[in-house]
């Protein structure tokens, strides 16, 4: 059987890029979520999922948590070429004029345009025009509908996004469970100091980076029974006021409840300067030894 060279992450990623494209074409939930797991099975794998392929074959790879038939063969191919075969079909779906009009707000004709005169063919290149003003200069597309067209692409391209979707319609009754404070202080603390000392794998976000840049550290860690995934937010906000080494985005999963959370340095108030977990600013009062009224 002819290998290439693919550790778990690199399969995992694969597998995770199945999952987007199913999200963009709006397939079933299911479909979907069995790819995301499957990324997960892979990446937590202590050794290296494809020389376990080469022992014991597709069989093997089906001993693996959430990994059936099809998925094994998928991930058999990633390990021979690079990517699943899958791919091909799933992005001939997604040729450039056709993934334009799934955008509130661009029709064929206006995604005829924008292909044509901006050589945009991906929707992380038109979130990229719609903020560096490329987007108004298209004959018909006012400020209005530049707008719309950014706020459509967050709902679309932000994963977190989908992820709180699924999960409110799956995992209703474990909707508060969340890891502490304290752990996801402990988290942020951790993978900044990683980053900063550049021990951490990077990767090239496809949103707001035309140059295919891995500047993009990512974490994987676990505490008190918590799976984490972390990395500096690459939002338009971030970008914009110019936080994108400064606020973290933390992905949590334990025992199928997923969910997120942002840390960020207070700039105001009596947290001033501390780390702070987004929307948790009563429980950081706490964890710092500050009273309400403070």
């Amino acid at each position: 059987m002819k290998k290439l060279a693919a550790d778990n992450a690199s399969i995992a990623d694969q597998l995770e890029h199945v999952a987007d494209v199913l999200s963009l074409l709006d397939k079933n939930p299911f479909r979907i979520r069995s790819y995301r797991r499957a990324a997960q099975t892979v990446r937590q794998n202590p050794t290296p999922v494809a020389d376990r392929l080469e022992e014991k074959g597709l069989e093997g790879l089906q001993e693996l948590s959430g990994i059936g038939a099809h998925l094994a063969h998928s991930i058999q191919q990633i390990v021979q070429s690079g990517r699943p075969r899958v791919l091909d079909d799933l992005e001939a779906e997604l040729a450039p004029e056709a993934l334009l009009t799934r955008v509130p707000g661009i029709g064929p004709k206006r995604a005829r345009k924008i292909h044509d005169k901006l050589h945009i063919d991906t929707l992380e290149e038109l979130e990229l025009a719609a903020h560096d003003g490329r987007l108004e200069g298209i004959e018909g597309l006012g400020t209005q509908t530049v707008q719309g067209v950014r706020d459509a692409l967050a709902g679309i391209l932000t994963r977190s996004a989908r992820r709180r979707a699924t999960q409110r319609r799956s995992n209703r009754s474990d909707r508060a469970e969340r890891p502490d404070v304290e752990t996801l202080l402990d988290v942020d603390t951790d993978y900044r100091k990683k980053a900063d000392a550049g021990e951490l794998r990077t990767i090239a976000p496809r949103r707001f980076n035309p140059e295919g840049e891995a500047w993009l550290p990512v974490m994987k860690t676990r505490r008190n029974g918590w799976s984490f995934r972390v990395l500096f937010s690459n939002t338009a906000r971030a970008h914009e006021l110019d936080k994108t080494r400064d606020w973290v985005v933390i992905y949590y999963e334990k025992n199928g409840t997923e969910g997120q959370c942002t840390v960020i340095t207070a700039g105001s108030g009596p947290m001033k300067g501390q780390r702070i977990v987004r929307g948790r600013e009563p429980e950081c009062r706490e964890y710092y030894g500050m009273t309400a009224e403070q």
